[in-house]
């Protein structure tokens, strides 16, 4: 997986050209880069040329090189660095892509391989006998939590066992890989639990903050005098109690009694 080499001579065509529709594409494509920046462009252009040819050619190599005025070499090396790129035939009905990396390999990817090698080639990018069908082992893809799963051209196939990937193989090969089913292929959604949901299945109460409006209060009737006036409870201010203030005669005869008694006392 480390060494990328271009296909062989034999499989090598003559020359590369876009088609009329790819031509436009690659044009409207290219002024989208500012000006100086153009060889931006060069992964766009190549996954173009992949897609319209089945595989990155050297003919294509050399036509982009040129479109974007870079080194062959430069070109050269993105399309050897970056797996998604093909650069010898791959099946015209099926290139699939395992995944290898440590989740899916604890979860299966071995026996997924196992059965690319009985039902297409032994040998990885290499072709069946009629020319449909490739595979290949790669690095990870990205669905972790779904392993294993592989990729066929750009869709994910997730949550594999051996016998489904045979039916997933058996169906493009049958020209029938537009019906199967991408995503996981087991009973759950993306990624979410098996089944449907284990957590959170209880009905959420929301918790009352100080940024909720807070419920209106019942008015209280108020005389018209009293509306200005403050509430005080202290006894002081009971109009019950009296004082020297309020009732002065009785006060005087509380301090002449307090007088006497201290008299008698003495």
């Amino acid at each position: 997986m480390s060494v990328r080499r271009l296909a062989e001579d034999q499989f090598q065509p003559a020359a590369f050209a876009f088609t009329a529709d790819n031509a436009a594409w690659a044009e409207a494509t290219i002024r989208k880069y500012p000006e100086g920046r153009q060889q931006s462009a060069v992964i766009p252009l190549l996954m173009r040329a992949q897609e319209q040819d089945g595989w990155v050619t050297r003919a294509a190599i050399e036509f982009i090189a040129q479109k974007l005025a870079m080194p062959y070499i430069r070109v050269l090396e993105v399309a050897t660095f970056y797996t998604q790129f093909q650069l010898k035939p791959i099946g015209t009905k099926a290139h699939i892509q395992v995944c290898g990396t440590t989740p899916c390999m604890l979860r299966g990817s071995e026996a997924l391989m196992d059965v690319c090698k009985r039902k297409i080639h032994h040998e990885p990018l290499e072709r069946n006998e009629s020319g449909t069908l490739s595979w290949e082992e790669v690095e990870c893809q990205g669905a972790c939590v779904n392993a294993p799963m592989v990729i066929i051209f750009k869709d994910a196939y997730e949550d594999l066992t051996p016998e489904r990937l045979e039916e997933i193989i058996d169906a493009f090969e049958a020209g029938k890989g537009a019906e199967v089913k991408t995503g996981p292929q087991i009973d759950r959604h993306t990624s979410a639990p098996e089944g449907g949901p284990v957590t959170l299945l209880d009905d959420i109460k929301p918790v009352r903050t100080n940024l909720d409006p807070k419920p209106a209060e019942e008015a209280v009737s108020v005389p018209p005098g009293d509306a200005a006036r403050p509430k005080d409870t202290a006894a002081e201010t009971n109009p019950a109690v009296k004082t020297p203030a309020t009732a002065p005669a009785a006060a005087e005869a509380n301090a002449k009694a307090a007088e006497t008694n201290d008299g008698t006392k003495k």
